[in-house]
């Protein structure tokens, strides 16, 4: 699955609506960020991440991966 991140995902989904895009599920807020999954037209999941970059630095000093 591809993770990409986005600016104010509400508004986002809200768009990709509009476009007839698959939204899997509904908005999900943790402390580091929001998720939401869509399909793209090949039906491949794609994963929508709005950071709240000062916790998710603060919980993996600044690292996306080990």
């Amino acid at each position: 699955m591809i993770n990409y991140r986005v600016e104010n995902i509400e508004k986002f989904v809200a768009e990709l609506k509009e476009a007839d895009v698959t939204i899997c599920d509904q908005i999900e807020s943790f402390e580091y960020g929001k998720f939401v999954h869509i399909l793209d037209p090949e039906k491949n999941k794609i994963e929508l991440w709005e950071p709240v970059d000062e916790v998710f630095h603060s919980m993996y000093e600044g690292k996306t991966t080990k």
